[in-house]
């Protein structure tokens, strides 16, 4: 029997005494200690009524329970579906009717709710705390420690993961067993990740990133992980000597940055910085590079592809970009409207294709039709540019296109000049309905220091810089942006807002 992604990710630990996990509310967790968690959390599952090919819905803290509960899933040849910790009744009752899972692993605060919400569909409800302890683990160690994994080939779904839905209904993304492995292992060899490497995980594990491309590469590699709840910026600076690898969204690295304490001194002994899910500012790579000596890695992927740019671990790590298609991936640049390739570093929709794209969205052949090609080309939603020598720049949402006036507006050129002005932090464009010009532009910006005195520096800037139709009608001082769990501004958010004032 073999079963693709357990035998490369998980099996190969089975007698390996080195520490996987450590936190510092609990002892640490060797790879032979979470393979023999994982066996039995197997156990758990099936006499749960977890069969292969059923889905497993958790929406629970980050532990190192949840870790071998997704190593579980695998072995038992089923598929891990995590959720949001922050998401609500009514967002989950959509979940939950949608996978239609046979086991949902929650929080013990919310076991009442999905209760209610599992009984329909006679799915078991398992909870699990932030402490390791619940239903689902309170027989553990009366389970055996084998566990013979199913059957599963490379094609079989290992994953299901739904889309932020910030328009329309929330997609589910069926990733497969060789989805997740061929991402792995482009990672692992493209950053040169190690057994060596102590990796800093401060991400959750509810979506790819912090999963998928964090605790894959960790697995497949062998390498430490300082396994953190969330992200504080004390802890950070403490692991920081210890540790050579560190994955993160934008905000880690500009937080880390108002800190003092961040210095050459303090990460001489770090190999990689590596940023996603979200735009990084070129200012912020540029000071970063400026006050450590280590310029960030920018990767790019989302969740029905994985991870399909990477900048280069030896070579140019270009600001503002996303780098280059990793191996076996293929990108193209398309008109968004005929489909057709455009020119050479002209802008278009970002197209993508090779073994990190997805099968396709859980039960809606439609919507997989819309966006999947026949010919294996996944339409990302993203625009972007293809320089001469290959870097890959992200321009927007094609969402976030605005049109005034009858001409294409992209958001990222207004907020590229607004955050070149001193005294910006950042800024984020939107268009909103307008009766003249179809859509106005609106500028939501983010500064440290009096508004009145940036304002006079950016209408300075964006009049010497800019064409008039893209000048924002409109600007709204804040102070701060609304984002979601993995940091990415919430632009359908502030449309919402503004378009009602």
């Amino acid at each position: 029997m073999t079963n693709h992604l357990y035998d490369h990710l998980i099996a190969p630990h089975h007698s390996n005494d080195d520490v996987f996990l450590e936190c510092s509310e609990r002892d640490p967790l060797t790879y032979r200690e979470f393979v023999r968690m994982s066996a039995r959390l197997a156990h758990v599952l099936r006499a749960s009524g977890f069969d292969v090919g059923d889905r497993i819905v958790v929406q629970a803290p980050k532990t190192f329970e949840m870790v071998a509960l997704y190593a579980a899933a695998l072995q038992a040849g089923g598929v891990f579906m995590p959720l949001n910790t922050a998401y609500k009744r009514d967002e989950l009752a959509y979940f939950i009717a949608d996978a239609r899972p046979s086991v949902i692993v929650c929080d013990p605060a919310s076991e009442v709710t999905i209760a209610e919400l599992a009984e329909p569909l006679g799915a078991a409800v398992l909870t699990l705390d932030g402490d390791g302890s619940g239903s689902l683990t309170a027989n553990l160690d009366a389970m055996p420690d084998e566990f013979a994994a199913a059957d599963r080939t490379a094609h079989d779904l290992a994953g299901l993961l739904y889309t932020s839905g910030t328009t329309g209904r929330s997609k589910g993304a069926m990733m497969s067993h060789d989805n997740l492995l061929s991402n792995a292992v482009s990672l692992v060899e493209g950053w040169q990740i190690t057994k060596s490497d102590r990796l800093i995980h401060a991400l959750p594990i509810f979506h790819t990133h912090g999963l998928f491309v964090a605790l894959n590469t960790a697995l497949l590699s062998g390498l430490r992980v300082n396994f953190m709840a969330k992200f504080d910026l004390d802890a950070i600076i403490a692991a920081l000597p210890n540790s050579t690898l560190m994955m993160g969204v934008p905000t880690f690295y500009t937080r880390l940055l108002s800190d003092g304490r961040l210095t050459k001194e303090l990460v001489d002994g770090m190999r990689l910085f590596i940023s996603g899910s979200a735009p990084l500012l070129a200012e912020t790579h540029v000071e970063f590079t400026a006050r450590t000596g280590h310029a960030i890695l920018e990767r790019y992927g989302m969740t029905e592809t994985n991870m399909i740019t990477s900048n280069p671990y030896v070579g140019d790590r270009r600001a503002g970009t996303v780098g280059m298609p990793l191996p076996g991936v293929e990108i193209e640049i398309t008109d968004p409207e005929t489909g057709q390739l455009v020119k050479d570093d002209q802008v278009g929709m970002i197209e993508v294709r090779g073994p990190n794209v997805f099968k396709g969205y859980w039960e809606m052949p439609e919507k997989t039709a819309e966006e999947l090609r026949d010919t294996g080309f996944f339409i990302t939603g993203d625009l972007g540019k293809i320089s001469d020598d290959g870097y890959l720049s992200i321009v927007g949402r094609a969402k976030d296109l605005i049109i005034t006036g009858g001409y294409n507006v992209y958001p990222k050129e207004i907020e590229d000049v607004l955050n070149d002005v001193d005294g910006v932090i950042e800024s984020a464009v939107v268009g909103i309905p307008d009766l003249d010009f179809g859509e106005a532009i609106v500028a939501v910006v983010v500064v440290d220091t009096d508004a009145d005195r940036v304002a006079e520096r950016i209408d300075d800037a964006i009049t010497g810089r800019l064409a008039r139709f893209k000048h924002p009608r409109r600007y709204e001082f804040v102070g701060e942006l609304p984002r979601n769990t993995m940091g990415k501004v919430q632009k359908n958010v502030l449309r919402e807002n503004y378009s009602s004032d």
